[in-house]
């Protein structure tokens, strides 16, 4: 069961990680801050290096990983290219960023209670990046 829960929630993180890495990908060209692109470009980086690590711990389990569903990555690429073409300003940037932030650590804590038996490494993971999209939100606050 420790196993199962284990790769089931490093699974999550991933298809997680790779759909935040996704959203400011399409989102930075639009941006005009300075400080708002720093915010986004150093959270992609923490990203990226949570990606390694989910990565490095999947293949330890011999398991591919798991990409967004596909359902909910184009209805995030419809509603960032929506919204950036009626208003293509930080605010619109904020707003978005901020919604995928909060549906992202609305998920992962949902999937940290359902894989309660998942190792305490994997745990610390999601919580990570948790953590990482929480901070986001409230840093890039002031853009709203």
């Amino acid at each position: 069961m420790i196993e199962q829960d284990t790769v089931k929630l490093l699974r999550e993180c991933d298809a997680g990680v790779k759909m935040g890495t996704k959203s400011i990908d399409d989102v930075l060209d639009y941006v005009r801050s300075s400080k708002l692109k720093q915010y986004l470009t150093d959270c992609k980086r923490e990203h990226d290096k949570l990606n390694s690590e989910i990565q490095e711990q999947l293949a330890r389990y011999h398991d591919e990983g798991k990409d967004p569903n596909p359902m909910a990555k184009g209805m995030s690429w419809l509603k960032t290219n929506v919204k950036l073409v009626m208003d293509e300003s930080d605010e619109t940037v904020a707003d978005l960023m901020t919604d995928g932030c909060n549906m992202g650590v609305k998920s992962l804590n949902r999937y940290l209670n359902e894989y309660e038996a998942a190792d305490e490494f994997s745990k610390d993971i999601a919580k990570r990046l948790i953590n990482l999209e929480e901070r986001l939100a409230v840093d890039i606050r002031s853009f709203l």
